[in-house]
């Protein structure tokens, strides 16, 4: 796969680096999803067509049912399913499990950076996310040591448009590439 105008990769704090942790029918929650997937509709109807997700707990999942369920309205989107190895999940919740196979079933393909962990095989993903798509959607909050951090950096790096969603505020901003 390689990168081309019209893809996005999604990348994101996981659920116990937010206020509400787990609990994604808390209010803040609900509204930072209605934000992001007000952000990935208009990326749709900006032409966008293939999203890259990393399958990670929180934003990445996130990212990928609200694409999976745009897919009625825009069919010409495709869900990438970008893992950094076999068994990402095998340490999750039985609901998450649950719903990371789900979504795995319905994309448009599946990416393995590696088939086996390895103590870098996150950062490889995250870094093939910034390297094969033209825009970064990022729920984040400014962390620098983070992977989320370590991806929107490698992101201005290769000079890449940035959508940055701030989880506590939802405000929405951009950066690089054209907007």
């Amino acid at each position: 796969m390689t990168s081309n105008q019209n893809s996005c990769a999604f990348t994101g704090h996981r659920p116990k680096s937010f206020p509400w942790k787990y609990n994604e029918t808390s209010r803040e929650c609900v509204l930072l999803k209605e934000v992001l997937a007000a952000q990935i509709t208009a990326l749709a109807e900006q032409g966008v067509t293939d999203y890259l997700s990393g399958m990670a707990l929180g934003t990445d999942l996130w990212s990928a049912q609200i694409v999976l369920d745009l897919q009625k309205k825009y069919p010409a989107l495709k869900l990438h399913a970008i893992l950094p190895c076999e068994g990402q999940d095998s340490k999750w919740t039985a609901p998450a499990q649950a719903q990371y196979h789900t979504i795995l079933n319905q994309a448009s393909n599946v990416v393995y950076v590696s088939r086996t962990y390895t103590s870098n095989c996150m950062l490889q993903r995250n870094r093939y996310l910034a390297a094969h798509a033209s825009i970064l959607l990022a729920v984040y909050n400014g962390t620098q040591r983070s992977g989320t951090g370590a991806t929107v950096n490698y992101a201005r790096k290769l000079g890449r448009k940035i959508i940055v969603i701030d989880p506590l505020t939802r405000s929405v901003s951009y950066e690089g590439g054209s907007t």
